[in-house]
């Protein structure tokens, strides 16, 4: 009888306007000398939280900023038309070639920016300014829009590159300062080819991709959502309104019990939940999650982090990055759902205290992203109180 009435509320969601519970509530060597203690005094690293401020931010942006413009080693992830495709990674993307990989560059650009907004008097704000305006120029985003529009590239960087892209131009088109809104309109152009994409893939994705990996289809239409409502995109977030019910509505008891694989940075379950509890108003989330993990509403509920072996390694270095997905996850459901969710921020803390004094050390690994995930699960992380 549940599913049942569920289904119906979802039949309604789809077909009209409503009220909505999602976002109602809103190898280098240069980072050797960054220690942990530099990142996280031992008085945060003895706490249940770490709050973000100016001194930890400061560091943070250190990260991005030392691979920004680092174009090897680089994984293209190219497909070759001919032997004439090939290229140096600053010919073929011009804007996105430094942090390894074309969606880690993107993402560096939105933690630099992110930071910026929260911290406007970082250390280094007149570099990272400088940094952005050359990077995000539009004759750089020309660039960009000519390699996406090659024949080859119809799937490139599907979905994970796309969200951090969409991330990104919601970040600056939000900045209330005149250097946001001229890089939010340098990057139009691939913004709304991005959009096009989603919006002509997600209606022949057949089936979702529920893997703890880049094309994890959750996670990139939670990015993609959150794009759409920042910016007002409607048929976007209709869009994504109407497959994330059908992939997920269905859903019963996700084995987390399987989680996590071995190179996961995203929960296939917990991803799930976040796309759902944006598109799903507060009854029919209720009802959903009542099936889907009723075990997240228990107080003593219990999650252990991923453990990371060796983080010189850049596939067993995602657990780290799973810790800080999995935290903005737990984060969200206790800051939108207090009375059902409100004791898991103690455990998205748990794992945040676990991977955040490792975003620092001798590899390259996890130095190029890794910052990118922490900002975002303490950005999500519920304030400490005094």
């Amino acid at each position: 009888m549940k599913r049942l009435i569920l289904l119906a509320l979802t039949i309604i969601l789809v077909s009209c306007k409503g009220d909505r519970g999602g976002n109602s509530e809103k190898s280098t060597t240069e980072n050797d000398s960054i220690t942990t203690k530099d990142l996280l005094p031992d008085a945060l690293l003895e706490s249940n939280k770490i709050s973000m401020n100016l001194e930890q931010a400061n560091k943070l942006a250190e990260l991005p900023l030392s691979c920004l413009e680092t174009e090897y080693p680089n994984k293209l992830g190219q497909t070759l038309e001919g032997k004439d495709a090939i290229g140096e990674p600053r010919e073929l993307h011009p804007a996105f070639y430094g942090c390894f990989d074309w969606h880690s560059s993107v993402h560096g650009h939105w933690s630099l920016v992110s930071l910026l907004k929260q911290f406007p008097n970082l250390n280094k704000h007149e570099e990272i300014r400088t940094k952005l305006s050359n990077s995000l120029s539009a004759d750089n985003i020309k660039g960009e829009v000519a390699y996406f529009k090659r024949e080859e590239s119809a799937d490139y960087e599907r979905t994970y590159g796309w969200a951090w892209l969409l991330k990104l131009s919601a970040e600056l088109q939000t900045w209330e300062d005149p250097l946001g809104k001229e890089l939010a309109q340098n990057l139009e152009p691939l913004t709304q080819l991005i959009v096009q994409r989603f919006e002509e893939f997600l209606p022949k994705l057949n089936y979702p991709i529920r893997i703890g990996e880049h094309t994890n289809t959750a996670f990139g239409m939670t990015l993609a959502y959150d794009y759409a409502l920042a910016t007002g995109n409607e048929s976007l977030k209709k869009a994504i309104d109407k497959r994330s019910q059908e992939f997920y509505v269905k859903d019963d008891n996700c084995p987390i019990d399987w989680e996590p694989g071995g190179y996961d940075f995203l929960s296939p379950c917990l991803e799930e939940i976040d796309i759902m509890r944006r598109v799903l108003p507060k009854n029919s989330f209720s009802l959903w999650m009542d099936d889907f993990m009723p075990q997240l509403k228990n107080k003593d509920f219990a999650l252990e982090v991923g453990k990371v072996s060796d983080r010189t390694d850049g596939k067993l270095v995602h657990l780290d990055g799973l810790n800080f997905s999995r935290a903005w996850v737990f984060n969200g459901l206790a800051k939108q759902y207090p009375k059902d969710y409100g004791h898991l921020a103690a455990l998205a803390n748990k794992h945040i205290n676990y991977s955040f004094p490792n975003l620092v050390g001798d590899s390259y690994e996890g130095g190029h992203w890794l910052g990118t995930f922490a900002i975002y699960a303490l950005q999500e992380s519920i304030p400490k109180k005094e």
